[in-house]
């Protein structure tokens, strides 16, 4: 098992890893009824995707010995109505470290293998920025 979700009322959950007991909260939107006090259900979705992509990198710049401390991802998520669902996820990915053509070739090849990505529907528009210092 992963994790367990715990319904608290009032549209918030309280989600624990298993393994490590971290823990976080949702919310319902605003725009859905709820408090929008915490990230809601299709947040961690849009935000689940960018980190999976930084991930990725990561662990090829890992193998490229090289660093990436300090990137940083900005995350839109758009909502679609009938039926209510995540349309597009749009991340801008900024790196503060300068890289040749290849290596920004290989971080960027990398990102979009992500198993996030290959997870979500196909009809998800996944718009990815890459922005490299100059």
């Amino acid at each position: 098992m992963t994790s367990t979700v715990t319904y608290l009322g009032n549209l918030r959950t309280s989600a624990t890893h298993l393994a490590s007991g971290s823990t976080f909260i949702t919310d319902a939107p605003v725009d859905n009824q709820g408090k929008g006090e915490a990230f809601s259900p299709t947040d961690t979705v849009a935000t689940a995707l960018a980190s999976c992509l930084m991930t990725i990198m990561g662990i090829k710049a890992q193998d490229l010995n090289i660093d990436l401390t300090g990137t940083r991802a900005e995350v839109k998520k758009v909502m679609g109505t009938n039926p209510r669902r995540i349309v597009e996820i749009q991340i801008s990915i900024t790196f503060v470290q300068r890289f040749d053509t290849k290596t920004q070739t290989l971080l960027e090849r990398a990102a979009r293998t992500c198993p996030v990505a290959y997870s979500l529907h196909p009809d998800l528009n996944q718009q990815l920025q890459f922005i490299w210092p100059k």
